[in-house]
């Protein structure tokens, strides 16, 4: 290859959680020679402590109004993760999933769109209100409907290292500093000192600092408890209640298998809440889940509470109008962040798209004036 050639396939990748090491990989696996800059890599990154639940979108967190974009993600996710589940070092599990509703199905549109969507991609689909007794649901929550379906579930300790792992031994390069502010400022300056012909902003949250005001955090956090079996049965597969707006209450229920042997318990959303520095004594919302499951499924009153890591907390990167991934014009950035809770959903779909776009990066820039630096 020569030097110019090379020198066309080089991008920078910013920010290594899920997002951009999916991104660094698949443009990697493209031929590009990507160098990954970040100031923190896993395990230290947000994550690590996503539920990491394969939902079709309009998720149980979060908002998505580009319906048919983020659909065509989350089935491009699903698909890849279905091949990794095949093989135990990548952490992914595919395994029944059951959604709970106080209102019939029927009665909303939305949620008829909805099943008709997941009903398209996922395996075992099944909507059929017998689920709430089947599964040991209270009935005294009100719950009147329920569909379940097979799901991707990530363990994302095992996969966030083996996807690390896997974007070192393609060959990406890893520099770990801070990037500096606004980004499009520092375009010039980033692309000369790495050869780059193109850079990719997988920030997440650092978005904010590098130029848009509209990214903010969307605090979270979940329980660990033991699901091995001894006092109580092994809980296979996972629940989830979405908040149906009815209460001031942020809360909702998710419970998702971890692993072999844990069980995440959640869940509640806190827009702009940004401190990390709370935990089951300080924080009546990690109380509140663990009440909220156990009334919704009674079995897991006898559940161990993990004494290594009770509770995990995150920051969900939002973005007021949903996810970016784009061209940003008179520049050679292409932005992909603002998941929000859906990053593990999205990553593969919007990497793939990542890498068409840089297909057509020199003609969409040949069309545009570099704005003077």
């Amino acid at each position: 290859m020569s030097g110019a050639s090379q020198r066309a396939g080089r991008v920078v990748v910013i920010g290594a959680g899920v997002i951009g090491l999916t991104t660094a990989l698949c443009l990697r696996r493209r031929g590009r020679d990507v160098t990954l800059i970040a100031d923190r890599f896993a395990p230290n990154v947000t994550s690590v402590v996503a539920g990491a639940l394969w939902e079709m979108p309009p998720a149980v967190c979060g908002h998505q109004p580009d319906l048919a974009r983020a659909r065509a993600w989350a089935t491009a996710c699903y698909r890849v993760f279905e091949d990794l589940a095949a093989n135990p070092a990548t952490g992914a599990f595919v395994r029944p999933v059951t959604f709970y509703f106080r209102k019939l199905v029927a009665s909303d549109p939305a949620l008829r769109d909805k099943i008709t969507a997941v009903a398209a991609v996922a395996r075992g689909f099944r909507h059929d209100p017998h689920l709430i007794t089947e599964n040991g649901i209270n009935p005294n929550l009100g719950l009147v409907d329920a569909y379940t379906h097979l799901a991707p579930m990530i363990d994302t300790d095992r996969y966030l290292a083996w996807l690390i792992e896997g974007v070192k031994r393609s060959g990406c390069r890893l520099v770990e500093r801070k990037v500096a502010a606004p980004l499009r400022d520092q375009q010039s300056a980033l692309l000369g000192e790495f050869g780059a012909t193109a850079i990719v902003n997988c920030t997440g949250l650092g978005a904010c600092e590098l130029g848009d005001p509209t990214v903010f955090p969307l605090r979270g956090a979940v329980l660990r408890v033991i699901n091995d079996g001894r006092l109580m049965p092994r809980i296979e597969q996972a629940h989830c209640v979405s908040h149906d707006g009815s209460s001031r209450d942020p809360g909702f229920i998710f419970i998702v298998p971890r692993g072999r042997d844990h069980l995440l318990l959640g869940g509640f959303a806190e827009p702009r809440q940004s401190s990390l520095a709370i935990d089951w004594d300080n924080c009546e919302p990690i109380r509140a889940i663990h009440r909220r499951c156990v009334e919704f499924l009674p079995v897991l009153a006898a559940a161990e509470i993990d004494a290594a890591e009770p509770v995990r907390v995150g920051l969900r990167p939002m973005r007021e109008n949903s996810v970016r991934l784009e061209w940003e014009e008179g520049t050679r950035i292409v932005h992909n962040y603002g998941h929000g809770g859906s990053g593990v959903t999205f990553s593969w779909g919007c990497a793939a798209e990542v890498v068409e776009l840089l297909e057509k990066l020199p003609a969409l820039a040949s069309r545009e004036p570099q704005r003077p630096e």
